[in-house]
């Protein structure tokens, strides 16, 4: 057996140990070291997890690459049409890291009922639409189904339903402007059939899903002609490299935009959780580390007569340092467990309780949402274990600084 571990092992397992004058800061510091390991545990799990569930509500509306015409108009409405007979559609296989492509066209209107009116945007879809993220938002109800013959099925948001008092089965009373001069409008009747809800209330106070066959009437278009193309790719992070080569592939009269170009806004505030969690790491490491080093500390001064005699044994300094540091590893890895068991039981219960909430007004979300991963808790508690043991080297090169006579005398 290893010596330095087997003296380790010894001093670890002693009655003396748990009851000596260091015992209390050896518990400070494992509290430390789990405290540290639950913050940061918490903070990638809820910043990771909020960053995804937004970027996912994001895309849900609007897929994660837009193709588009050339035009200045920034208003939710398809005006100008685009042909659906593209060399890219239905399947862009000129460019890799594509999973799905859809159509689609805007159209705004006005829900008028007897008491109240609400404006909104009536996004119609084709038997193409991918309704993965709407399975999820759903709340009552179905999806419609736009695979056969034109019909009048909605899906309209919680947020729209409760501000005018409809339900699943209601009919829908919606009015567009068709001729700004005259001032004349069209009027279409819609059923709903799903009520959902994203949490996401700057989306869902404007849309509801309908047919594209009726925008595609409402605007008097071919059947071939649509507003803009969504793409959605296999890995969010290269979506810049993507949309780049989709913008190569695509003609010179069409645009193509990425969901991190049109919302700015919300994705420069969420690279900021980046940031936020880079700092939280750091500081949990720092204060972990610092609280394993006095301890370290406190053990050398507590043990110096047993160093001495080490050292008048024949042990050199290097031989001594192994014994405190695998007695140091033993702490770290007791800080870990216990941070690990609570700071995943805590993620978990979030996951699947919601004890959290959130105001969606503010974070876009109703609940903090929990993002967990087998691959960055290692990485994280391997990151954890080595900075604090590479922290620990230098104060133990205290015990080359005892002479072994001085510290056999000592009393």
């Amino acid at each position: 057996m290893n010596f330095e571990f087997f003296i380790a092992r010894r001093i670890i397992a002693s009655k003396d140990y748990k009851s000596s004058i260091s015992a209390p800061i050896i518990k400070i510091a494992i509290t430390a070291i789990a405290i540290g390991i639950i913050m940061m545990l918490v903070s990638i799990a809820t910043g990771v997890g909020l960053q995804k569930k937004i970027r996912e509500k994001v895309s849900a509306f609007n897929g994660d690459i837009i193709i588009t015409n050339f035009d200045t108009n920034f208003s939710n409405d398809s005006q100008i049409p685009i042909s659906k007979n593209q060399d890219f559609y239905p399947n862009f296989s000129s460019v890799d890291g594509i999973k799905h492509i859809q159509v689609t066209a805007l159209k705004g209107g006005v829900i008028r009922t007897a008491e109240d009116f609400e404006g909104i945007v009536v996004k119609g879809v084709g038997d193409d639409y991918n309704w993965d993220a709407f399975k999820d938002f759903l709340v009552e109800g179905r999806l419609p189904d736009y695979s056969e013959n034109l019909n009048d099925e909605i899906l309209i948001s919680q947020y729209l339903a409760n501000r005018l008092h409809f339900k699943v089965g209601d009919r829908v009373n919606t009015f567009f402007l068709q001729d700004a001069e005259n001032k004349k409008t069209r009027s279409r009747g819609f059923s709903i059939v799903g009520i959902y809800n994203s949490g996401f209330q700057q989306f869902d106070e404007q849309y509801i899903i309908a047919d594209i066959r009726h925008i595609q009437r409402l605007n008097k278009w071919e059947d071939n002609q649509i507003g803009a193309f969504e793409l959605f790719v296999n890995d969010f992070d290269n979506i810049q490299a993507i949309g780049n080569a989709v913008y190569n592939e695509t003609p010179s009269t069409l645009d193509t935009q990425t969901i991190r170009q049109k919302y700015g806004a919300i994705f420069e505030w969420l690279d900021l959780f980046d940031f936020n969690i880079v700092l939280i790491i750091g500081i949990m490491i720092l204060v972990a580390g610092i609280n394993m080093i006095t301890a370290l500390l406190v053990l050398i001064l507590e043990r110096t007569q047993m160093i001495g005699i080490l050292k008048a044994l024949g042990s050199n300094d290097w031989s001594v340092r192994k014994v405190f540091i695998y007695n140091a590893m033993y702490l770290i890895g007791v800080g870990l467990f216990w941070g690990n068991l609570i700071g995943l039981g805590l993620l978990f219960i979030q996951k699947y309780f919601k004890l959290f909430p959130l105001n969606p007004d503010t974070y876009y979300v109703t609940e903090a949402p929990v993002y967990i991963d087998i691959g960055y808790v290692l990485i994280l508690n391997a990151g954890t274990f080595l900075l604090c043991l590479l922290m620990l080297l230098i104060p133990s090169y205290i015990i080359a600084k005892i002479s072994p006579v001085k510290a056999i005398r000592f009393e």
